[in-house]
């Protein structure tokens, strides 16, 4: 077996991973295989015989390949708008819904992007993925310690800008099925009961026309923008799992999807919709399903180890 061929036996054997890893940095799927792309271009220049531990290697390669990307991206950051993009998955055995391995809540994707890229990865290697810090340090230039308050830095804002899920999916279906019944119904007493207090709704669209507001606060203006909107909206949206979690996708009468929504629920309350009507962002087909957790699966361009 010559260099490129161990490569990309390497590369295809920790390719679920790799791809776990670049979604949580980039929040896009066509950056990912941008990104996996441009790291197996780089093993070319890359001795096997000095590498210990391959899957810590691929791992911080990728690392470095994204860092680049975010900080070109940050740099164009005025001509762009929310990067992130959904998963969209059929709703079927939670068990089996576990094994997505690029599924991250889009609450925490939205912060996320809000991130610089150095505190980006130091959060996401770290926390997410167990990576020492004097590997993150390595990679996003600083010490140690400063990578370790870069990570601190992050987490607090993860914490308190990006609730996460307290409630298994039965739990999380049972309530976004309910919402969706209220919001049929036009129900405001009924909505107001599933919400949060502080709860938050955001719209991302894109190039299209404004079709509601960016962002809402308060279970008070949700509710009463979900009365108005929903006996329209809710008729046309069926039940799917949107990055992991209990979410809808609406369709037109072609059954093209016209938006996909996700749903942060703790406690029996939801505290966060995100709604994606950016037609960029959608499902192209009958239904984009996620990427899963088996080597060789999902849409890629890394040619050499498909």
């Amino acid at each position: 077996m010559d260099e490129q061929e161990w490569f990309a036996e390497q590369l295809a054997q920790h390719r679920p991973r790799l791809r776990a890893v670049a979604y949580r940095l980039l929040g896009s799927l066509a950056d990912v295989d941008d990104a996996l792309q441009e790291a197996w271009l780089r093993t070319t220049r890359a001795d096997p015989a000095a590498i210990t531990n391959p899957a810590a290697w691929l791992t911080t390669l990728v690392g470095r390949v994204c860092i680049d990307m975010l900080r070109a991206r940050r740099a164009r950051r005025e001509q762009l708008s929310a990067t992130w993009e959904p998963l969209v998955s059929e709703y079927g055995d939670p068990e089996e819904a576990s094994l997505h391995t690029d599924a991250v809540g889009i609450a925490l994707l939205v912060v996320l992007d809000s991130l610089e890229p150095a505190e980006r990865l130091a959060v996401v290697l770290h926390d997410m993925f167990g990576m020492p810090f004097e590997q993150v340090a390595v990679i996003v230039g600083r010490t140690p310690a400063a990578t370790r308050q870069l990570a601190s830095r992050a987490r607090r804002r993860l914490r308190e800008r990006a609730p996460q899920p307290r409630a298994g999916l039965p739990a999380q279906r049972r309530v976004v099925d309910a919402f969706l019944a209220a919001a049929r119904a036009g129900d405001f007493d009924a909505l107001l009961t599933l919400l949060a207090p502080d709860v938050v709704f955001r719209s991302d669209h894109g190039r299209r026309a404004r079709l509601a507001p960016a962002l809402l606060t308060g279970a008070g203006a949700v509710a009463a923008r979900a009365a108005d909107a929903g006996p329209r909206f809710a008729r046309l949206c069926v039940p799917v799992l949107v990055n992991g979690v209990a979410g809808v996708v609406a369709r037109d009468r072609r059954g093209k999807p016209i938006a996909v929504v996700g749903f942060t629920v703790y406690d029996d309350r939801i505290v966060a919709i995100d709604m994606i009507l950016d037609p960029d962002k959608l499902p192209s087909g009958p239904l984009a399903s996620a990427p899963t957790a088996q080597p060789g699966s999902g849409p890629t361009r890394l040619r050499p180890v498909s």
